[in-house]
């Protein structure tokens, strides 16, 4: 899927604070959990999401969602990663 399809079906969806962003390297966070659904496409780069103790890497042109309030952890792979995501209150 390429940026310009998905931020078109964002805000469809209801998400608002779309943004571009580039993210270096860095090991997994704590857990924690955000008050808004996300959804992110991946542009380049991995990124790591660990769910319910299950890791799943995400790479260019794959799309990842988080529920509100879902506990996880994130992880950027070694060579960064630039992704669009979005929230939705």
């Amino acid at each position: 899927m390429d940026a310009s399809t998905f931020e078109s079906k964002m805000k469809a969806d209801g998400f608002v604070e779309i943004e571009r962003k580039r993210l270096d390297r860095r090991p997994a966070n704590s857990a924690h959990g955000h008050a808004w659904n996300t959804r992110g496409l991946i542009l380049d780069g991995v990124f790591t999401i660990t769910c319910g103790g299950v890791p799943r890497n995400y790479c260019a042109g794959e799309v990842f969602e988080v529920a509100a309030d879902e506990p996880h952890f994130e992880e950027v792979g070694a060579g960064g990663v630039e992704l669009m995501v979005g929230r939705k209150y």
